[in-house]
């Protein structure tokens, strides 16, 4: 654990303990608060451990279950659904998500419907299929629920969205890590942990963390040249392609 770690972990144990606190104290870590994107980046393997302790800061005498959802930062998105018309594909229904997270994983102690039912799993987004979507706009539910099912799976197959069931490892019912997998199509930006403890089907303790990903480098001044100046960016970018285009014909021409 680390040095900030454990003072949180001790301010916490003294505050619980002289207040008379009976829920159970949960204080999360991570390995990285801080990921830096540069040149060559291909991902990031994140560490997501800490303890819970009774309130009087001894060992817990009662097992709980834990969950760790890590949620990047949210965007709109439009879904298209494909059709085969005459042997072509052609774009038929569309709908829109107004707050879809860029990236979303979840990792439990043990499969989510072993650990709470359906309507808690709903309220805290423990599983893929209980994230909560926005659609813009009027949409028919069962519609909904397709698209929704299609964006998921789609998120999935490029590894922006998982779920595991028994990611977590829980020692001497007080110590837990659990380790999860940044692909390098992350976005940059603002980042939450979210660790809940679950006894009984009910979630007793929860706290959270923040990760920023940032982009460094080169990488990090063409990001920022786009945001700030977007014409002169524009009218670079096309520079440098009619650059290189002409560099290319000269080459080809000495051949």
């Amino acid at each position: 654990m680390t040095g900030r770690g454990c003072r949180a972990l001790v301010a916490l144990i003294l505050l619980l303990v002289l207040g008379g606190a009976r829920d159970p104290i949960l204080v999360p870590e991570i390995s990285q608060h801080e990921i830096q994107v540069r040149q060559g980046f291909t991902g990031a393997s994140l560490l997501l451990f800490g303890a819970i302790l009774n309130p009087d800061g001894t060992r817990a005498a009662r097992g709980y279950d834990i969950v760790v959802v890590l949620k990047g930062p949210v965007q709109s998105i439009v879904l298209r659904e494909k059709q085969k018309v005459a042997g072509i594909w052609i774009n038929a229904d569309n709908t829109a998500f107004r707050s879809a997270p860029s990236y979303f994983a979840v990792a439990s102690s043990r499969p989510i419907n072993q650990i709470v039912d359906d309507k808690t799993a709903a309220i805290y987004e423990l599983g893929l299929p209980y994230l909560q979507l926005s659609p813009i706009g009027a949409i028919d539910p069962q519609e909904q629920t397709r698209f929704a099912a299609g964006l998921v799976d789609l998120m999935k197959r490029q590894s922006l969205y998982a779920e595991s069931g028994d990611a977590v490892k829980i020692s001497d019912g007080v110590l837990y890590q659990a380790r999860i997998e940044l692909p390098s199509t992350v976005q940059t930006g603002t980042y939450t942990a979210e660790t809940f403890a679950i006894s009984n089907g009910k979630v007793v303790a929860a706290a959270s963390n923040t990760i920023e990903v940032r982009k460094q480098g080169f990488e990090r001044f063409v990001a920022l040249a786009a945001q700030r100046s977007s014409l002169l960016y524009g009218l670079f970018a096309v520079f440098v392609s009619v650059a290189m285009g002409w560099v290319a014909g000269r080459l080809f021409a000495l051949v």
